[in-house]
C-alpha cells in the first residue's frame, strides 16, 4: 500500500453501554478513492466523526497527513460533507457559499469566482441569488457538496453523498468524485450500496457490526475470491426453473438472485461444467452463462452476512 493520508490504529467508541465502533484499524493510501462500505448502523457515521474528531475515541487514535494532529486543525486541508445537511435556509445560496469559502481561508472574491463555476456545472446556475429555503431538497446537497471543494481540499470525506439523489444528480457528483481522484486527491466516502462503490473504489473496508471484516485494493480483493462465481441469465420461466438446482448445496453455496438473472458461488468440489450441464438437461432456459470474478455485492453478503445484505438492497431500491 501507498504512503497512507489517514490512518486509524485501534480505535474503538463506545455509546451508553454499547460499542459503536470495536478496535478498527485501517489505512487510506494518498489519492484515489476509498470506500468505507457496511450496513446502516454498521458504524460508518461514527468512525467519521472521530476522523473528523467531532467525536473522541475511546481508544486508539487517528493519524492525518502522517501526523496526530485532528480532523479540526487540519480543516483547511479536508473538506467534510456530514450525513446530516445543514444549510442556512434564509441565506441566499451564492452568499452562503462565499460565506461557508471564507470559513474555510478562501478570499471573498476567490470564493464567489469559484462558487459561480460550480453552481452552472452542477446545474444550478440561475439559483445562485435565491434563497436556500427555495432549494429542493436535492439541489441544496449540491450546494453542500460545492461547499466542501471550495477551498480545493487534499482530503475530501463524503458521508452517503449521493442519497436521495435522482439518477441524473447521482451520475454528476460522481463524475466529480472521479475527477478529485484523478487530480490526484484522495476522496473517502462511505456507502451502503455496494454498486456504487463497485464502479468508483480503489480501495474499500468494510464493517459490520462496528468491526471491520474486510479491507483491501478492490482489485486484489476481487482477484482472491477467484474465479468461483457464475452470472446466468435466464429467458422467460427460466428464473423459476433453476430454483431448485441452485438450491442444491453440494453445487452452489450463495445465490444473489434478481428473478431474469443471478450470481452464484460454486461449492467447493464443484465446477462450471457440473453446473451448466445440470441447467441444460434440467430444460433451464439460458441466455447468459459466464464465469466471472464475484461482484462486491455477493463479496459484501459472504461478509455481512444475508440478511444485512438484504436490508441495504432493499434501502438501496428506495434511495
Amino acid at each position: 500500500m501507498s504512503e497512507s493520508i489517514l490512518k486509524l490504529e485501534h480505535v474503538t467508541k463506545r455509546f451508553a453501554g454499547h460499542t459503536a465502533v470495536r478496535d478498527l484499524s485501517m489505512e487510506v493510501p494518498r489519492g484515489g478513492i476509498f470506500g468505507l462500505l457496511g450496513p446502516n448502523g454498521a458504524g460508518k457515521t461514527t468512525t467519521i466523526r472521530m476522523i473528523m474528531n467531532i467525536l473522541v475515541p475511546d481508544e486508539g487514535r487517528v493519524l492525518l497527513f502522517g501526523g496526530a494532529a485532528s480532523g479540526r486543525e487540519q480543516s483547511e486541508r479536508i473538506g467534510f460533507l456530514p450525513e446530516e445537511r445543514g444549510l442556512y435556509k434564509k441565506m441566499k445560496v451564492l452568499d452562503h457559499l462565499i460565506f461557508l469559502g471564507e470559513a474555510k481561508g478562501v478570499s471573498r472574491k476567490v470564493a464567489g469566482a469559484k462558487s459561480r463555476v460550480w453552481l452552472e456545472r452542477l446545474g444550478i446556475g440561475d439559483w445562485a441569488g435565491r434563497k436556500v429555503e427555495d432549494l429542493s431538497k436535492g439541489m441544496q446537497q449540491k450546494v453542500q457538496f460545492i461547499s466542501t471543494l471550495l477551498h480545493d481540499p487534499d482530503l475530501v470525506i463524503l458521508d452517503e453523498p449521493f442519497s436521495g439523489l435522482d439518477p441524473v444528480n447521482s451520475m454528476v457528483m460522481k463524475d466529480v468524485v472521479v475527477e478529485i481522484a484523478r487530480s490526484g486527491r484522495t476522496v473517502v466516502f462511505s456507502t451502503h450500496i455496494m454498486e456504487q462503490a463497485e464502479k468508483m473504489c480503489d480501495h474499500i473496508a468494510i464493517i459490520a457490526r462496528g468491526e471491520k471484516v474486510l479491507d483491501g485494493s478492490l482489485v486484489e480483493i476481487k482477484r482472491g475470491y477467484g474465479k468461483r462465481n457464475v452470472a446466468l441469465g435466464f429467458s422467460d420461466g427460466g428464473g423459476r426453473a433453476a430454483a431448485s438446482i441452485l438450491a442444491d448445496r453440494s453445487l452452489v453455496v450463495r445465490v444473489d438472485d434478481s428473478g431474469s438473472s443471478a450470481e452464484v458461488e460454486l461449492a467447493p468440489g464443484a465446477d462450471h461444467g457440473r453446473l451448466l450441464k445440470t441447467l441444460v438437461d434440467a430444460g433451464v432456459g439460458l441466455v447468459r452463462f459466464e464465469v466471472i470474478e464475484p461482484s462486491l455485492h455477493s463479496i459484501f453478503i459472504s461478509k455481512v452476512g444475508v440478511e444485512a445484505a438484504t436490508a441495504v438492497a432493499s434501502e438501496a431500491k428506495h434511495a
